[in-house]
């Protein structure tokens, strides 16, 4: 048994930045019961992307061990919007925008949980019914003087932003979360370690077990510096198509690719490891990140998918066109249209000053001729096939 639970501290700490406390996480694997393993995630957004899946992972892990996940839907919470690592107090989200939110979170996690070892839970369920006097009596458990302890609070004290009383109550609920769950063990990105351990302290006021916490990296975007963002738009979407999640993972630099594999990979470290001495004795890391890019289309679609994602991508390298491409028309009122403006109406750039950029750079073609033009007209009734960079195509009927 002691090698069993030698093996399971091995899955459980993979990529892991921070297991407290381990003896009591041992204790508690010793029992040979199935643990309750908590996360939650607010719904602030309606998509999930790679960054988010680091903690679902992790509870993969914990399932394919034989526990209990917990996935929490902060439906309530969601609705104060967590301060952590904010610099302002975050306005909150509406209860229909949380609904509908939610509603889209729990049909994302299956592409990676088994849903018969998963237990979705709204924390509105028992929030809801806290009441007044809960609510009064739950802050009456922590102090003010403790609460800016936490890094971003007191910046934002010492630099007089302002900080919302009801900001505090956010760690406080969420700690709560974990005494109604009862949770054995709760995970979290690194910037939430002040939360995960209201649970603990919350739990000890309640005369309950303490749960143990386990902090994951923040996993970098695209751009390789900051956490991956929607709003920084470096982020790889789960519901994005094959093509675009696979030329995306293609285009990360070789240093962050193997955190990436670490991370998010389902292959085993002995396999990342032979991975990693296959580069060094010589072998192209694009083809190391060739099949990590497989792994994970097939993951969120198929893997009918992702070879054809592969194909996909190689056919663009070369500078050719892919066999499936976005059909759009384009309906004008004049004769002719200019080239900013159609690539603009068919969603190929956000404004005709990005079209003006792309030209600039050489990254447009038509018909897989590059466009140097940028005051190109097109007549009515043509059809083109349009390229604004690598991944954007569309063929453009003008009516």
């Amino acid at each position: 048994m002691k090698t069993d639970i030698n093996q399971a501290l091995a899955i459980i700490k993979r990529g892991a930045e921070e297991l407290l406390i381990e003896q009591e996480l041992i204790e508690k694997l010793k029992k040979e019961t199935p643990l309750r393993v908590k996360a939650g995630f607010d719904p602030t957004a309606p998509d999930l992307h790679l960054g988010h899946t680091v903690l679902i992972n992790k509870l993969r892990h914990f399932q394919d061990l034989g526990h209990h996940v917990l996935f929490l839907i902060g439906d309530f919470t969601g609705m104060i919007g967590d301060p952590t690592g904010k610099s302002v107090t975050r306005p909150p989200l509406t209860k229909e925008q949380v609904a509908e939110n939610a509603k889209s979170y729990a049909s994302q996690v299956f592409k990676i949980l088994d849903k018969n070892k998963t237990e979705i839970v709204f924390n509105s369920t028992w929030l809801n019914d806290l009441g007044a006097a809960g609510m009064l009596k739950l802050a009456a458990s922590y102090t003010v003087a403790r609460m800016l302890e936490r890094d971003d609070f007191t910046k934002r004290f010492k630099s007089n932003q302002p900080i919302a009383i009801h900001e505090f109550m956010y760690p406080l609920l969420q700690g709560y979360d974990s005494v109604v769950l009862k949770a054995d063990v709760e995970l979290g990105g690194t910037d939430q370690k002040f939360n995960l351990l209201m649970g603990r302290e919350l739990q000890k006021q309640a005369g309950q077990s303490q749960q143990c916490v386990l902090t994951m990296p923040l996993l970098e975007g695209l751009d390789g510096v900051n956490k991956m963002s929607k709003s920084l738009n470096n982020y790889i979407g789960i519901n994005e198509s094959p093509e675009i999640i696979f030329a995306k993972i293609m285009s990360i630099s070789d240093d962050l690719m193997w955190r990436y594999i670490e991370l998010l990979s389902f292959e085993s470290m002995e396999t990342i490891a032979k991975w990693k001495a296959d580069v060094v004795a010589g072998e192209n890391p694009r083809n190391i990140k060739v099949r990590f890019a497989q792994e994970i289309v097939a993951r969120f679609h198929s893997q009918q998918d992702a070879e054809k994602a592969l194909n996909d991508f190689q056919t663009r390298a070369k500078g050719g066109i892919p066999d499936e491409v976005p059909e759009v028309n384009v309906t004008i009122d004049s004769k002719a249209i200019g080239i900013a403006q159609l690539l603009k109406l068919a969603g190929l750039v956000e404004s005709t000053s990005e079209a003006y950029r792309a030209i600039e750079q050489g990254g447009v073609k038509l018909d897989s001729e590059k466009v140097s033009d940028k005051n190109l007209q097109l007549n009515k009734d043509v059809t083109v096939v349009a390229q604004v960079g690598k991944r954007k195509f569309a063929k453009i009927t003008i009516l």
